[in-house]
């Protein structure tokens, strides 16, 4: 506890070095990250689940696959899946940077080039955007074969008009090809437009983009570039298992979409070689069945989910899924999570009851100075806390682990709302324009901090009492709260 303020603290740039107070939950997180086992994490809310879940994301090397979807001619309703190696994407980011030709100023260009673009002008010379039909040095238009009409009265009159709208039909070349002699020949120069500049694409590049046109189309659905921690609390079901998008038109060659562009990936997929993280577990209800289904054949199909879309009949079967499952739930919702899946867990991973609260000792409680350091770094918008008021917070975390877990020398480690202490005492601080957050400020955070149970009781005396003063006389009559408490024998169970 040797420091003036939370600024002298180093907060450990592992994530798991972060977790305050569960030494075991980490180490089983580890173990879970480096021999790929699932884990069920147990307890209250606020205890640091979801950061251990986040931890465990960060100990896995990055992910090495790549998932397509790919046109199948012959049945586009049965996309084919393709699987790329990290070796194999690079190598196609190679050959895709070839095809790209060299980016050039307008300038740079043959000026006869740059006018067939649209962005020199040919009256003035002066260079514009291509998105400016009307060239804004001299308002003449850029467009060639577009020309004045005389100096008359009436083409004075009419001749802007029929100028502007002249310039506005005619459409401007998005690519102009032009042939350059060399020594050994003629060869093809293709210039295209790529915004502010134009794109320059020799014979080389030109056959690359034949050569890649002729393979088969497909959609990436997992990037090789991705997070691997995948947070699916609260999704649906097509969230979690991935659906097949609806197009009005079908799969019409002319209107429609082919079936393979509209596969959207689940939850599931997404997190390949990655965690997939569900809170609130129990609430799946019978999407838990799937997730089972996921971890044990390590593929699931993605369907059109919805009988009455164009995406219905679309199938993509064996798209791979092969994940950490960090689920994770309250104390009272364990008997409603599947006891398949929890067989699944046990059998291979680890169920884990994290702690409520954790010995007071100087090695704890500078764990405990370190978590208001976190949270104010997190933050970002309070400033750091001297150690009288880390000292406050503590007290308080000791206050807290005897009141809500009866636990005598101990500290909470029901940190969430710890955490909300540390920030409202921070804007108090920030409102006051103090450079630090100081012990009033943390007493003043505790006591905004209440719950609204604990202000009732404060208030009234009861929480009884305060429903008594809150509610009119025709609401005490029908509420059911007092039908039970002020009638000792409700008919029916005297």
């Amino acid at each position: 506890m040797d420091f003036w303020t939370t600024a002298d603290i180093e907060i450990p740039s592992d994530p798991l070095k972060r977790v305050i107070g569960q030494d075991e939950a980490v180490e089983l997180a580890r173990i879970a990250a480096k021999q790929h086992r699932h884990v069920l994490l147990v307890g209250p809310p606020g205890t640091g689940k979801s950061m251990i879940a986040q931890a465990l994301a960060y100990h896995l090397p990055k992910p090495s696959e790549e998932i397509r979807v790919v046109h199948n001619p012959e049945y586009p309703e049965r996309p084919f899946v393709e699987i790329k190696s990290a070796e194999d994407v690079e190598k196609e980011r190679v050959e895709l940077e070839e095809t790209q030709g060299e980016l050039m100023a307008p300038n740079m260009v043959p000026t006869d080039v740059a006018e067939a673009l649209g962005y020199r002008c040919p009256h003035c010379g002066e260079y514009s955007s291509p998105d400016e039909r009307i060239c804004p040095h001299c308002n003449q238009p850029k467009i060639t074969g577009v020309q004045k009409y005389g100096d008359s009265a009436f083409t004075d009159l009419f001749g802007g008009v029929v100028e502007a709208t002249m310039s506005q039909l005619i459409p401007i070349p998005k690519r102009v090809e032009r042939t350059v002699p060399t020594p050994f020949g003629e060869k093809i120069i293709v210039y295209e437009s790529a915004g502010d500049k134009i794109r320059m694409l020799d014979e080389k590049a030109l056959a690359k983009r034949r050569e890649m046109r002729r393979k088969r189309p497909y959609k990436i659905i997992v990037p090789l570039d991705r997070n691997p921690f995948v947070l699916a609390t609260g999704a649906s079901e097509t969230e979690i298992l991935g659906d097949v998008r609806h197009d009005p038109y079908g799969s019409h060659p002319q209107l429609g979409s082919p079936p393979y562009e509209r596969v959207i990936a689940g939850a599931i997929h997404e997190a390949h070689h990655g965690v997939l993280f569900i809170d609130e577990l129990p609430h799946l209800g019978h999407l838990q069945r799937y997730i089972l289904t996921a971890m044990q054949e390590k593929v699931f199909p993605i369907v059109g989910r919805n009988p009455q879309s164009a995406g219905a009949s679309v199938k993509v079967d064996n798209v791979p899924c092969d994940f950490i499952f960090v689920g994770a739930c309250n104390i009272q919702d364990l008997p409603n999570v599947l006891s398949p899946l929890r067989s699944r867990i046990i059998g291979s991973g680890y169920e884990i009851l994290v702690n409520t609260y954790m010995p007071d000792n100087e090695e704890n409680r500078m764990k405990m100075a370190q978590f208001v350091a976190q949270e104010i770094a997190l933050d970002g918008r309070i400033p750091h806390a001297t150690k009288e008021a880390v000292d406050e917070i503590i007290k308080e975390a000791r206050r807290r682990a005897k009141e809500l877990d009866n636990a005598r020398n101990a500290l909470t480690l029901r940190l969430r709302e710890m955490g909300g202490i540390v920030r409202s005492a921070g804007d108090l601080a920030v409102l006051e324009g103090s450079e630090l957050i100081e012990v009033r400020h943390v007493k003043e955070g505790i006591r905004r901090s209440r719950t609204v149970e604990e202000q009732i009781k404060e208030r009234y005396g009861s929480y009884h009492a305060g429903v008594s003063k809150d509610i009119s006389h025709a609401q005490k009559e029908t509420s059911p709260y007092y039908y039970w408490n002020e009638n000792e024998n409700p008919p029916g169970y005297e």
